[in-house]
């Protein structure tokens, strides 16, 4: 039979029984909205993390990891515990941590393709006093313009300004709490003490306020030229250095590539933050799973609907099979009925998930730097969602359908 006969049948079918209809697409169109809401809030979740996680933490680290023992090369040598050694005036090999070759490492890493900014740092233990106060915190020596690509530092600096560090020698710039908890504000001293014992003044050229309060409470940036001179270091040192690459979710290639030019440690961000990563993919599962349960659940009650039409029509069908539809017409008739429940439903459902998504997005939510609930839409995750939804539902009158092709017309009629 020609088609346009089928479609005509099955939407005599879909508006003879409205409420059965409504009930089915309605049932599509809230799993597919809960789809679509469900994961742009997932996505939104997780990239309001990146951002505040990557605020701070470069896709590549590079560093010289200390051990912390000593190297003896006799004991190293003679491993045997039946040796017996009599050594005098022992001299052992102190391995230091840090990066002494830091420009040439710097240049063979910005003659990857991949690679975007690299910066070098370094980092060290200190605490900061003004008059009778002291904080246990942390000072990066770092490199302006480099920094500055790698993490947009200086659009969190709020009071001073970024580049005040490379023009006064002795500026530094630290974080808001850090400046509350001490009582100061921009052009104050404060002074530094490192672990060595070395105090120096420095005046505040700069307050930043960053999305993380543990760093707005410990940390203060320094130039790198002066960091150095702090701990007593050559111009050529730097304990880390840090590299953003073009795709942050393909470091391994790279840190591969890297690995044998490189005679340092070199970690991922992935590495470094196993945590982040398993949130970030349980969140996704768990959001997949809740839609997929939603969509499963309409799927069930579109199966069920479908029996019932058939069970009602079961006559009109021998009725049809015996004026000349085949199976296969049959079959159509219901198919094309389960494929109108879900396109009508997927489109409905599209649409209230992106106003549901929207509703949401505008309740207060004043958590860290966040103002509302985060929501982040992706146009795969529409598609996803709408072939998801007439898949359950071409999946769910399947099974009816071929009930339905499977009848006797003479069985039927003959009652």
């Amino acid at each position: 039979m020609a088609k346009s006969v089928n479609i005509q049948i099955a939407s005599v079918h879909l508006t003879s029984k409205f409420w059965q209809t409504f009930v089915a697409i309605m049932g599509v169109t809230f799993g597919v909205s809960m789809y679509i809401f469900m994961n742009s809030f997932m996505n939104g979740v997780n990239k309001t993390q990146d951002d505040l996680a990557f605020s701070a933490l470069s896709h590549i680290r590079i560093y010289n990891q200390d051990n912390n023992h000593s190297y003896n090369p006799i004991e190293s040598e003679y491993d045997n515990s039946q040796t017996v050694f009599n050594i005098h005036n022992r001299k052992s090999i102190q391995y230091t941590s840090g990066i002494k070759n830091s420009y040439g490492i710097v240049s063979l890493v910005e003659k990857q393709e991949e690679v975007v900014a690299v910066a070098r740092q370094i980092n060290f233990s200190v605490f900061f006093r003004s008059g009778s106060k002291k904080i246990n915190g942390r000072v990066s020596g770092i490199e302006l313009e480099q920094e500055d690509k790698l993490f947009k530092s200086s659009e969190i600096v709020t009071q001073g300004n970024w580049n005040n560090l490379q023009t006064h020698k002795s500026g530094i710039i630290i974080g808001k709490l850090l400046a509350e908890d001490l009582g100061l504000q921009v052009n104050s001293s404060i002074n530094v003490l490192t672990s060595d014992g070395v105090s120096r003044n420095y005046i505040i050229v700069g307050i930043f306020e960053s999305s993380l309060k543990d760093i707005d409470k410990t940390k203060a940036y320094l130039n790198i030229t002066a960091a150095r001179q702090l701990i007593g270091e050559n111009s050529d040192y730097a304990s880390d250095i840090l590299i953003n690459i073009k795709d942050r979710d393909n470091t391994v290639p790279v840190v591969k590539k890297l690995g044998l030019l490189i005679p340092f440690q070199i970690e991922s961000w992935q590495e470094a933050n196993e945590q982040l990563v398993a949130g970030a993919s349980l969140r996704n599962v768990i959001a997949i799973a809740v839609s997929f349960t939603i969509l499963l659940v309409a799927g069930f009650g579109i199966y069920n609907i479908m029996n019932m039409t058939i069970n009602e029509k079961i006559k009109e069908i021998a009725i049809l099979k015996a004026t000349g539809f085949s199976g296969k017409d049959i079959k159509s008739i219901f198919l094309s009925q389960a494929g109108a429940i879900g396109l009508l439903g997927g489109f409905l459902g599209v649409i209230l998930g992106y106003l549901i998504s929207l509703l949401i997005n505008q309740i207060p939510f004043n958590v860290a730097s966040l103002e509302t609930l985060p929501i982040y839409f992706r146009v795969q995750d529409f598609v996803l969602a709408v072939v998801f939804g007439v898949l359950t539902t071409l999946i769910a009158g399947y099974l009816p359908s071929r009930k339905a092709a499977k009848v006797d017309p003479v069985t039927i009629i003959r009652g």
